[in-house]
């Protein structure tokens, strides 16, 4: 069942399931939401096997109040640690991000501290506001105008707007290291088009662990949504 709690003025939309920990965080990626077959899966998992689940849509997106053009990296990770605090009975979180969520994901883990039991990324983006947009894109970005793009998921064309990317810029997590030490599990299809696989590689070097795998599936895309990869991610959360 789908509720909501009010969270910086928005009402934020949510799936809890009550289960022994640790909890599993679920952060959708970009115009994406909590309905989505990965988040669905892993709520499911959950619920069948008595373990603690939060699924959540940031403001601006799925069922939760807001205007996305308002949405930035720092709002949504706040509103994620204020619904974790809210909700989260577990002392031990597991943060699961898929593509911007897995850039959500390494700010939310930063800020759970001790709390952060595991991390696990699929097709993580962190930075893309650098290595996802050509010159021309961020000159207009910087001027504050929206830039649009094509899209093959269902968004297209899909906005960028100023106050996100600006935001985003500040954030910018691959230049330094990552002061991350819990464990890491990041997926990632080989023939991903939108995130480049060396983008996880990238992350695996900067974080702090000392415990990071990093898994290329051969054949997979950006979504990673294939049965045998919805396989892989309850096999990769369930052994953490």
């Amino acid at each position: 069942m789908v509720e909501t709690l009010e969270i910086g003025g928005n009402r934020i939309a949510y799936r809890h399931c009550a289960g022994t920990g640790p909890s599993m965080v679920f952060l959708p990626g970009y115009m994406s939401d909590m309905d989505g077959g990965k988040a669905t899966a892993v709520f499911d998992w959950c619920a069948a096997n008595g373990r603690e689940c939060l699924l959540l849509d940031y403001s601006g997106c799925g069922k939760s109040e807001g205007d996305f053009a308002d949405g930035s990296l720092s709002q949504w990770r706040d509103e994620v640690l204020a619904m974790v605090e809210a909700k989260v009975a577990a002392d031990a979180v597991i943060v699961i991000g898929s593509s911007m969520g897995g850039w959500l994901m390494l700010l939310v883990g930063m800020a759970l501290g001790d709390r952060l039991h595991a991390l696990v990324g699929i097709a993580a983006a962190p930075d893309f506001s650098d290595w996802g947009f050509d010159e021309v894109q961020k000159s207009q970005l910087r001027a504050g105008v929206t830039i649009y793009e094509e899209n093959n998921y269902g968004y297209d064309p899909t906005p960028t707007h100023a106050l996100f990317w600006n935001d985003a810029e500040r954030l910018k997590l691959l230049g330094s290291d990552i002061p991350i030490t819990a464990p890491v599990r990041l997926l990632h299809g080989q023939e991903d088009t939108d995130v480049p696989p060396e983008i996880s590689l990238r992350l695996a070097r900067a974080l702090a662990s000392e415990d990071v795998q990093v898994t290329l599936v051969k054949g997979g895309d950006h979504r990673l949504s294939r049965d045998g990869d919805i396989a892989l991610l309850l096999r990769t959360v369930g052994a953490l």
